[in-house]
């Protein structure tokens, strides 16, 4: 049986091939998981011989680190710019809460539980995600002290509740991907929970929406 002839890969700068082979190891992890971030399905994205991606990336497990750190990050800035254009820290808690579980972003967290198992044995990996999760408590740390200085907030632990908040959101996130519980209500669930956390009243983390869609009326 013969098989298909590999087109020659286009001549490109160092520079050029490493992005090209970022990219598709990032495509591949949002849609398969980072458990196929293997050489030949990075190669096969960009149509090119496992040899070639090899060649760039001698070392996998960094690969993988690498890509993990990429696609979790690129979700904390955009998050980060979302919340942060709000003017209030309740409103801004408020909107992460409900950003990070409407289900919308289950692709993350996929890549999310992979390499906190995968991490056990990639000591670049685990690294990458200790990293990241500190990058993330200090988001929610950062409103929650702003909440506090303003007033909005009551709590002698800014750190620990941020700490807790995170766990919750990957606690519920990573269950719904199973399908687990009520998924639906991952965001009512954890609000309440953070409402106590920070003396807040019933239904404080509760996003209010306008009657009519800005430019609209």
């Amino acid at each position: 049986m013969s098989r298909p002839v590999r087109k020659k890969a286009a001549r490109k700068t160092p520079a050029e091939r490493s992005a090209e082979i970022a990219d598709a190891a990032a495509s591949v992890a949002l849609e398969q998981g980072l458990y196929a971030v293997t050489l030949r399905s990075v190669a096969a994205r960009i149509d090119v011989a496992p040899a070639l991606v090899a060649h760039y990336e001698p070392n996998m497990d960094a690969l993988v680190a690498r890509t993990f750190r990429a696609v979790v990050s690129a979700e904390l800035h955009e998050v980060g710019a979302l919340v942060l254009a709000l003017a209030s820290p309740r409103e801004q808690l408020a909107m992460l809460l409900e950003t990070l579980l409407d289900g919308t972003r289950d692709d993350v967290t996929t890549v999310w539980v992979e390499a906190w198992a995968m991490g056990r044995r990639n000591d670049v990996l685990g690294a990458a995600v200790r990293d990241e999760m500190d990058d993330w408590q200090a988001v929610i740390q950062g409103i929650v002290e702003a909440g506090v200085a303003a007033g909005e907030f009551t709590t002698d632990d800014p750190a620990g509740v941020a700490w807790q908040t995170l766990g919750m959101i990957d606690g519920l996130n990573a269950q719904a991907l199973v399908r687990w519980g009520d998924s639906g209500r991952r965001g009512s669930m954890i609000g309440t929970a953070v409402e106590g956390l920070l003396g807040l009243a019933r239904g404080a983390l509760t996003r209010e929406y306008p009657a009519t869609a800005p430019g609209l009326a």
